[in-house]
């Protein structure tokens, strides 16, 4: 299996671990995200390793890339995937290193939400997203890429979670949200204002890559216009990691089959870059 550029580091010698998740057994529209950490390894030959954003180079930090976790065929219980994925990120967490995800359809934050709360229980969450993701179930299921945030909820608890560029969901979902987590439709307004309410918390944070316009992210599972400029992504990615106690992240739903182009793997890819140079400041 091919590795993103430049994260050449043993596990041993790591500060951050890189792995991947090719799951997307409950998207509920268009599946492919399970072969997203593959693509973006492969893609990312493509770019370079240096950062004009930054001024640094993947060169100057240690990463690990470890892989995919092995996770069940198609059909099997979504319950298996999450605590397979919650037994890579606590042994990641239990060396003290930071463990850095790829999806796979956005379940796959569940496994790791749990284990970063197993050792934070005080932990915050900062959800970059189209969608709600807070229904409680879908057809009956409650292990779903739309109910992921609020399987996150039940460990957090009200006002723990905060939410971004939100523009999708039932009417439901945002009555409930009005209630019990912090969201900020369309855009990335009040993010000043949660970083102070968040103070020296720790942070888990997730990043549904249709958080974007499908001008710029079309290969993604569920795309919703009206989203966010890649250079509102990084901005706002740079200041939570600036400012705020991040102690676990994962990026998810690139769908390369519709990606027909390239252009949203290309993204992905220089979002990951600079995700692996905020994390290491």
């Amino acid at each position: 299996m091919p590795k993103f550029i430049g994260c050449g580091a043993t596990f041993d010698d790591a500060e951050v671990v890189l792995f991947g998740v090719p799951y997307d057994a409950t998207s509920t529209y268009r599946k492919g995200s399970r072969l997203a950490p593959t693509a973006i390894r492969k893609e990312s030959v493509g770019i370079e390793t240096y950062s004009p954003y930054v001024d640094r180079d993947l060169g100057d930090v240690r990463v690990c890339d470890a892989g995919d976790v092995k996770v069940p065929p198609l059909g099997l219980l979504p319950a298996a995937m999450v605590y397979s994925v919650e037994e890579q990120t606590q042994k990641i967490l239990d060396a003290g290193k930071f463990p850095l995800m790829l999806g796979g359809e956005h379940l796959v934050t569940l496994g790791a939400f749990k284990a970063v709360h197993k050792k934070y229980p005080d932990v915050c969450v900062i959800h970059f997203d189209a969608h709600t993701d807070l229904r409680d179930d879908w057809e009956g299921e409650r292990l779903n890429h739309s109910t992921v945030i609020r399987r996150c909820f039940e460990l957090t608890g009200k006002g723990r979670i905060f939410q971004f560029g939100i523009r999708s969901g039932e009417r439901g979902e945002f009555e409930w949200a009005k209630a019990n987590t912090h969201l900020c439709k369309h855009n990335f307004a009040s993010l000043g204002d949660a970083i102070k309410q968040i103070g020296k918390r720790p942070v888990y944070f997730t990043i549904d890559l249709d958080v974007l316009d499908p001008s710029e992210m079309g290969g993604t599972g569920t795309p919703e216009a009206g989203g966010v400029a890649f250079l509102e992504l990084l901005g706002a990615t740079q200041e939570i990691f600036g400012t705020l106690n991040v102690v676990g992240c994962d990026i998810n739903e690139l769908s390369p089959p519709y990606d027909v182009n390239g252009a949203s793997t290309a993204l992905a890819c220089k979002y990951l870059r600079e995700v692996l140079l905020f994390v290491n400041r």
